[in-house]
């Protein structure tokens, strides 16, 4: 039976498709403000014993590569959820600990009351989209995401917030930043490109994906950020239940789930782990599981990511399951993306 294409055609994927100028916005405003370089130099000099990296939901899934980025620079960086910062641990807050606090709104319930609590112990660096809001009125310094208002499940606020954070890690670890402008300048042509097909891509994955029960996006490294999303994203686009993991998680127990129910993303990543995420593919393949391989050059075109520096891959990653989003909207006969219980902002612990 083909995609009912018309009841996804909502106010959800029109955010999906306007990705790329949400991503050329934001390049364009990015800058290396003085406040911004002051921070930067003063994690350069070890002034700050650790960075902590913080936001809920897909703000901070997005913090995996820039988490990363620091450890590898040599850098103390811990991620934790806001909501976990600021009731069980509050002592990692003072002068010798910098914030990055990712937050769309900038006026989450979590956000606000780490703002409150922290009171200027330690100094805070934001990404958010909304000049106005609170994270951004009361932090150190900002860097703004210029995505545009957004209707509902977080798609071009998210691939916009990790633009600005690899800008920052670049700032960060003292890189060229005119070599950083270049490589963020290949990710909105290569998704305008990509989702020149996206009713192809939907209506290859709804066949693909008929009759699962159960969804699962596994992946290592940056990738974590995608598969961390991309449940959260289907979970809120469809009412449909997925899991994110870490590619060795999925062999601890959510294996024995294989079937031909199952379906499992594998994200290839990068070349550190990528020989092991394809073992996993053949692995669930052999046990009769039904996956498909994320990553540049994948047979299935859905999920062939469009060809950027590497560096940036995380942003165009998280394409194949905004599709699937949309397959299984299709598969349903509903508007993907239309909340019926939770609200854009939460602000509500």
């Amino acid at each position: 039976m083909p995609p009912e294409f018309p009841v996804i055609e909502g106010q959800y994927l029109r955010d999906i498709l306007d990705q790329p100028r949400a991503l050329d916005d934001t390049l364009a405003s990015l800058e290396h403000s003085h406040p911004l370089q002051t921070l930067a130099g003063r994690v350069q000099k070890a002034e700050f014993t650790a960075v902590i990296l913080t936001g809920m939901g897909s703000s901070f899934h997005a913090l995996h590569p820039l988490h990363l980025d620091l450890i590898n620079h040599g850098f103390l960086s811990m991620m934790v959820e806001t909501a976990e910062l600021v009731h069980y641990q509050q002592r990692l807050l003072g002068p010798r600990t910098l914030i990055v606090a990712v937050s769309q709104s900038g006026e989450s319930a979590e956000v606000v009351r780490l703002l409150d609590l922290n009171r200027r112990k330690s100094a805070v660096i934001a990404i958010t989209n909304m000049p106005d809001g609170t994270l951004a009125r009361q932090a150190d310094a900002a860097i703004l995401t210029r995505a545009g208002k957004e209707f509902s499940v977080s798609c071009k606020t998210y691939v916009a917030a990790l633009m600005a954070l690899k800008w920052l890690g670049d700032m960060v670890c003292a890189r060229d930043l005119r070599h950083t402008r270049q490589e963020l300048q290949c990710a909105s042509p290569a998704i305008r490109d990509y989702l020149a097909g996206w009713n192809q891509h939907v209506e290859s994955l709804t066949i693909r994906l008929s009759g699962i029960r159960h969804l699962f996006m596994v992946g290592r490294g940056p990738s974590l950020a995608a598969v961390g999303t991309g449940a959260l994203t289907v979970k809120e686009s469809d009412h449909f239940h997925a899991e994110g993991m870490s590619s060795a998680a999925f062999r601890h127990g959510p294996f024995e789930m294989l079937s031909d129910k199952t379906f499992v993303l594998v994200f290839a990543g990068d070349g550190k782990t990528r020989d092991l995420n394809l073992r996993l593919l053949d692995d669930i393949r052999q046990q009769q599981g039904r996956a498909e391989l994320v990553g540049q050059g994948a047979e299935f075109a859905p999920c062939a990511l469009p060809r950027v520096p590497h560096s940036i891959q995380p942003i165009v990653e998280v394409l194949p399951v905004q599709m699937i989003t949309l397959a299984l909207a299709a598969h349903a006969g509903r508007e993907a993306g239309r909340f019926e219980l939770a609200t854009k902002v939460t602000t509500t612990e």
